[in-house]
């Protein structure tokens, strides 16, 4: 019966290799096998196709080592039975020796040398394998068919098998400082961004400075200066009406050509059409479609045809490489006491921690910091300048920041009842250059009692 061991020891040397090749075909990625160092050029086409179809290749490689395995279990039982009897000696003796043989012949020692020279043993298992899968015909597919067929419903939904081998490569690769961290976030970024939407990424309608089609270019530009945008939305009867794009660039070369258009011409003399898409349309087509038109603005449109928002290239670019952040952008204290009776801000400032800093009592809902309290009081979007008296407060727009020129700074001035400042210290005005209390700031409002005027160099919204 010693042929019967000598069988069994062949087929444990088997599920080892097959063990081996699996480790190997699964660690070589298809990228760095074009880099491989090959003797010959058949034996580089055959790890080709076989990185190309790693699924079917693994599904075969372990067929034959589970088919192995239990062949020389089988045939080891068989030798001890004639040797020992028919007791259960024999079917203990087996068990045990071949959980050990097969956890270390084919299962520690072969994955270990499958890891550390997975470049020559992946060649050599493609060039064994090639045939094999190609002789089994349609099999492997079957397979690969019928475990996806019983782990359906069982196994969560996720990313695609080849899609968690990349990330897990680059995650190794990250671990072993062979990229920084920044660049391992930004591969990821790339798997996620397919699944992406226009209404993730897009400046919602809160946030978007319209111009009224019926203003001046006089106004336009001052509204385009003043919010820093050099894009902004022209509206025709309500925001939902969106019938075109003004460009500061367009507004400028139209003003220098014909210096007395600025008070006669309607901005939409130089607006540009309009591009229109769905808030649930993939940011990766959307990209691929603003480039292939040559825009970098597109009006986000909700479920019901009204104006949901707008999106820019710079937008999406920043769902793969993050925040963009321009020369303007640094770092302010929360609070920066200028007088008596005057503070600067940050437009993020908690509205409740103004509260505490006047020794005042705010009363706002659905609002939480202070841009949001002034957005709420003026019923638009604040721009440098804008200004709301809020308990007994003054609220004054001063700066932008970031990108997207959001307000980034609010001057805060405790004011009387008349809306003259409450203290001497607070005369010169916040900086940024408000007008007096009683003036029309365009985007701003007036205290109780003024006027109204109309704004003398941009448009209200």
């Amino acid at each position: 019966m010693g042929w019967l061991i000598v069988a069994a020891a062949a087929l444990v040397l088997i599920a080892g290799w097959c063990a081996s090749a699996d480790t190997a075909l699964l660690r070589v990625s298809r990228a760095g096998a074009r880099e491989l160092p090959a003797p010959g050029h058949e034996a580089s086409a055959s790890l080709q196709e076989a990185l190309a179809e790693v699924p079917e290749y693994v599904a075969v490689l372990l067929l034959a080592r589970v088919a192995a395995e239990l062949a020389a279990t089988v045939l080891v039982t068989a030798a001890l039975r004639s040797w020992l009897g028919p007791g259960w000696r024999a079917y203990l003796i087996a068990a045990l020796v071949m959980t050990v043989t097969i956890y270390l012949a084919a299962g520690i020692v072969p994955r270990a040398l499958g890891r550390q020279h997975a470049a020559s043993v992946a060649r050599g298992a493609a060039s064994v394998m090639h045939p094999v899968v190609r002789l089994l015909g349609p099999l492997p597919g079957m397979l690969l068919g019928a475990g996806r067929v019983l782990g359906r419903g069982r196994v969560p939904s996720g990313p695609s098998g080849e899609e968690e081998d990349i990330r897990g490569l680059v995650d190794l690769l990250e671990r072993r400082r062979v990229i920084e961290p920044g660049e391992r976030a930004m591969i990821h970024s790339v798997f996620e961004f397919g699944k992406t939407i226009a209404r993730e990424v897009m400046v919602p309608r809160t946030d978007v400075v319209f111009a009224e089609g019926g203003k001046s270019l006089r106004q336009a530009l001052s509204l385009a200066l003043r919010s820093g945008f050099s894009r902004i939305p022209v509206v025709g009867e309500n925001l939902d009406d969106v019938i075109g794009i003004a460009y500061l660039k367009d507004i400028v070369a139209r003003v220098y050509e014909d210096p007395g258009s600025m008070e006669t011409q309607p901005v939409t003399t130089v607006m540009r059409p309009a591009t229109f898409v769905p808030d649930s349309k993939p940011i990766d087509d959307l990209l691929r479609e603003m480039q292939a038109r040559q825009i970098h603005l597109a009006i986000v449109i909700d479920e019901y045809g009204g104006t949901a928002g707008l999106v820019t290239i710079e937008d999406i670019i920043e769902e793969i490489v993050g925040e963009i952040a321009d020369e303007y952008d640094r770092g302010v204290p929360a609070v920066e006491w200028l007088g008596e009776g005057l503070a600067r801000v940050t437009a993020r400032l908690p509205v409740d921690e103004l509260a505490e800093l006047f020794g005042v009592r705010i009363e706002a809902e659905d609002v939480e910091t202070v841009g949001g309290l002034l957005a709420q009081r003026l019923g638009r979007v604040p721009i440098a300048g804008s200004t709301a008296v809020v308990a007994g407060l003054r609220l004054t727009a001063e700066s932008l920041a970031g990108r997207r020129n959001r307000i980034g700074t609010v001057t805060v001035q405790r004011v009387g009842a008349d809306g003259e400042p409450a203290a001497p210290a607070a005369e010169a005005g916040p900086p940024g250059g408000a007008g007096p209390p009683g003036d029309a700031v365009p985007g701003g409002s007036r205290p109780p009692g003024a006027r109204p005027q109309p704004p003398p160099d941009g448009p209200r919204q």
